[in-house]
């Protein structure tokens, strides 16, 4: 995997995670009188209050999400000053080239909520515009490095499932009976599946294609034949039976040079600067002032 592909993962998953306790910490704020005293746990005869958790999750992350928060301020400020922007057709490329190119383990944890992903997406295109907008790239170094690196800008079909894994045949029945009577299949993949990572995703798996060797070949043979939004009749697999759920196919395609030009541009213009895709270095010319002073960023 690239290096900017493994960063756009890892900036993805830390937005997600951020802005799961930003929801917590905004909360707090209202969080006053009797409500600040609120259990949220019991331990035998000792409690819990709303306001402990609240403060031990501002004291392990409050630092980190703030830097987050102010980053995302940063980069929209920059993009403002500089009118530069990134198109809605490049933002949906790259998120589609994501979900189809980095495989299950990555995806699982974005299809929740694809406008988040989608956001930071766009955060990240902006930072590079940004810290390139003054990097010249020749048309000639970009069409070298497009022949050069085609397979890059080719995406294979993948198809987002998820799936109720289980040890037995009769389970996997029992499985499917419930869901023909209503059953919601991500609440019973959680209960009743056998994978746990998976199963506290709701049976969510993300997406895989052709040539994912994470997940058996039977899956991608049941994906093809099912339509978006239903589900399978039990398949045998090596740790048991599966039923799977198809939510979402992505096609295959190959995109032409000029569909994916900026992209080049950025990065080469990344890799000749060799400098880390942060907003932090704006800090000062946005004047920001925070809860943890101006030493640290």
């Amino acid at each position: 995997m690239r290096k900017k592909e493994l960063w756009l993962i890892i900036a993805g998953l830390i937005f997600i995670n951020i802005l799961t306790i930003v929801f917590f910490f905004g909360k707090s704020g209202g969080v006053t009188g009797t409500a600040a005293y609120e259990q949220v746990a019991t331990v035998g005869g000792k409690t819990i209050s709303r306001q402990d958790w609240l403060n031990e999750l501002e004291a392990r992350y409050g630092k980190e999400v703030l830097k987050e928060m102010i980053d995302q301020k940063v980069i929209q400020e920059m993009a403002d000053k500089y009118k530069i922007t990134v198109s809605d057709k490049d933002v949906e490329r790259q998120l589609r080239m994501a979900q189809a190119t980095y495989g299950p383990s990555a995806t699982a944890s974005y299809t929740s909520d694809e406008n988040k992903w989608k956001e930071q997406v766009k955060n990240n295109l902006l930072l590079e515009e940004i810290l390139t907008k003054d990097v010249v790239v020749s048309e000639s170094e970009m069409k070298k490095y497009y022949q050069e690196n085609q397979a890059q800008f080719q995406i294979p079909t993948a198809y987002h499932l998820s799936h109720i894994l289980v040890k037995t045949k009769d389970d996997a029945k029992k499985a499917l009976k419930e869901l023909s009577q209503g059953s919601s299949f991500s609440a019973l993949a959680m209960e009743r599946s056998i994978e746990e990572f998976s199963a506290n995703q709701g049976g969510d798996i993300g997406y895989i294609s052709q040539d994912d060797e994470q997940y058996p070949p039977e899956y991608i043979k049941i994906a093809k034949k099912l339509k978006p939004g239903t589900y399978s009749s039990p398949i045998k697999v090596k740790q048991g039976y599966a039923i799977l759920k198809l939510h979402k196919v992505i096609k295959g395609q190959a995109f032409t040079y000029e569909e994916v030009k900026s992209q080049i541009r950025r990065q080469i213009a990344m890799e000749q600067m060799k400098v880390p895709a942060s907003a932090s270095s704006f800090w000062d010319e946005v004047k920001v002032d925070w809860f943890y002073g101006n030493t640290t960023k």
